[in-house]
């Protein structure tokens, strides 16, 4: 895969705000992703047993190991879902119709601080681009022989219909909490809304948030429809989290059906 300079992440204001606050990047469990499909066991053939047996009950037990072993990684896989665009019409519409904000993320710098991140499988977080198909491969790759990289495929692989995200992934396996958010080793994890108390969490619901430097954010852009005393508070946050970002508006190209930005001047 070639190697992404400048990955964009779509927000809405409260998402945006946050994200430049505490200068991290939100990672989502892949069970809570908004495509049923992601990163499914249904990915993969099953049946192809690594023993040579007539015995239905082993077989079938090889069958569903696979299928549980797949369902299991997928339940500790954290992913963060960048674009290659900052300029795409749907996503834009996705996120409080133009009224949020899309922040440009420079990876050259990212990847030091990701890479570096502790996990129970991997150190660091491995970027996918994401590959989009119209129909489920067939015949499915084969999952006890290896006729795919596993991982890549799992994590990697949508439908055709979400082509226009141009989505590159960010993934971290079982991330190891952190008990000192300025701990760069570990992952501060939290649930992104209050409980009470006594409510019980599936704990596929927090979120990890791996902190970055503030160089790595580069750019901001503001959704064509952004409030204006929303406006006024992100843009003082993004040159507080940092002084040297750009900033830029986004406007109505009436020469095309397409946005284009515009720069505000300090």
């Amino acid at each position: 895969m070639e190697s992404n300079t400048k990955l964009y992440k779509y927000l809405d204001f409260k998402g945006g705000l946050s994200m430049l606050h505490y200068g991290n990047l939100q990672f989502t469990n892949s069970t809570r992703l908004n495509d049923p499909f992601d990163c499914h066991p249904g990915l993969f053939d099953f049946s192809n047993v690594p023993v040579k047996t007539d015995d239905g009950f082993l077989r079938d037990f090889f069958k569903e190991k696979g299928r549980l072993d797949t369902e299991n990684l997928r339940n500790k896989a954290w992913i963060c879902s960048l674009s290659k665009i900052h300029d795409s019409v749907p996503m834009w519409a996705y996120y409080a119709n133009h009224k949020g904000v899309c922040i440009g993320v420079n990876m050259e710098k990212a990847r030091k601080y990701l890479s570096r991140i502790l996990c129970s499988i991997y150190q660091g977080a491995m970027e996918m681009e994401v590959q989009y198909r119209k129909v489920v491969e067939r015949p499915k790759p084969d999952y006890y022989h290896n006729e795919v990289d596993y991982f890549r495929y799992l994590f990697s692989t949508k439908a055709k219909a979400w082509e226009h995200e141009q989505e590159v992934r960010l993934v971290l396996i079982d991330p190891i909490p952190a008990s000192d958010y300025n701990n760069s080793y570990y992952a501060p994890m939290g649930l992104p809304y209050k409980t009470k108390r006594n409510d019980s969490i599936d704990w596929r619901e927090v979120r990890a948030y791996p902190r970055l430097g503030v160089e790595c954010f580069e750019s901001l852009y503001l959704g064509i429809k952004i409030d204006k005393e929303e406006k006024v508070k992100i843009i003082k946050e993004a040159r507080r989290c940092n002084p040297e970002i750009k900033i830029y508006q986004m406007k109505i190209d009436p020469e095309a059906f397409r946005l284009k930005e515009q720069l505000i001047e300090l």
